[in-house]
């Protein structure tokens, strides 16, 4: 029997196929989840004592925010990947990544706007965690605006990989500020380390969000993935193969209408 070896698996062939079937899942859990998770999170969820109706945007802020941190390390990582192994679909990847993390970043900013001002009075305070939040959007927008840059596509891979990894230190940075500064931000209510601090609706209502709003990321960037490794990878045989049989089936089919 031969050694199966765990590069096969970075083949842009295989991961076409394999996210061109995972799709149709992927964009069914974003839709069920993100209406369960607003039903409980917007009508069944109690009013909060304190902050009345406006605390319900944190069933969107929360889990954007938590996105926007997640696929930044995601996005850091396969570009070190792609650049140490010189792995090509691991730099598409992190491409692929980076405005889906720049959508929930602002998405995060956004709505901690909205949470601000009935909250604190305002719409912007130069508090630590919303400054290196807003930090975290330049820095994929400086990514995107680098590797589009660069006309060739290894070189521009190499230096986004380099600003991904140097930025990647302010992901930590917006974790803890709440411990490591005097910030008006909140603290964590959900915690590795200890109990929720919300009520049982309130914790479903935010994880169907979170869980919709990863099955929504897998989706976005597999598909902008697909397009990237169909431009890459134009001149491959199978990419022509697939290309003639998609053209070709959409013959047949107007065939038989006709």
């Amino acid at each position: 029997m031969s050694t199966l070896n765990w590069t096969t698996f970075a083949a842009p062939s295989k991961f076409e196929r394999l996210a061109a079937a995972l799709m149709p899942w992927l964009w069914a859990a974003c839709l069920l989840m993100g209406l369960a998770g607003l039903y409980m999170g917007f009508i069944v969820a109690p009013t909060d004592f304190q902050q009345g109706q406006s605390y319900r945007i944190i069933f969107i802020h929360v889990p954007a925010a938590w996105m926007s941190m997640v696929l930044y390390m995601a996005m850091a990582l396969w570009a070190a990947i792609g650049w140490a192994f010189r792995i090509r679909l691991a730099s598409m990847l992190a491409r692929a990544i980076a405005p889906t993390g720049a959508l929930f970043t602002f998405i995060a900013l956004w709505t901690g706007a909205f949470w601000g001002k009935p909250t604190w009075g305002a719409w912007w305070v130069w508090d630590a965690r919303l400054t290196s939040e807003l930090i975290l959007l330049f820095l994929y927008l400086g990514y995107m605006a680098l590797v589009e840059a660069i006309d060739d596509p290894r070189r521009a891979d190499a230096a986004g990989a380099l600003i991904a990894l140097v930025g990647a230190i302010n992901v930590p940075i917006i974790y803890f500020s709440v411990r490591w500064w005097n910030t008006l931000h909140q603290g964590a209510s959900i915690s590795m380390t200890a109990a929720p601090t919300m009520a049982s609706t309130m914790l479903t209502a935010m994880l169907l969000m979170t869980v919709a709003f990863w099955a929504y990321a897998f989706a976005v960037v597999f598909t902008r993935t697909r397009a990237i490794v169909l431009e890459r990878e134009g001149d491959a045989l199978w990419v022509q193969a697939l290309v003639n049989g998609h053209h070709g089936g959409q013959r047949t089919q107007s065939g038989h209408q006709e």
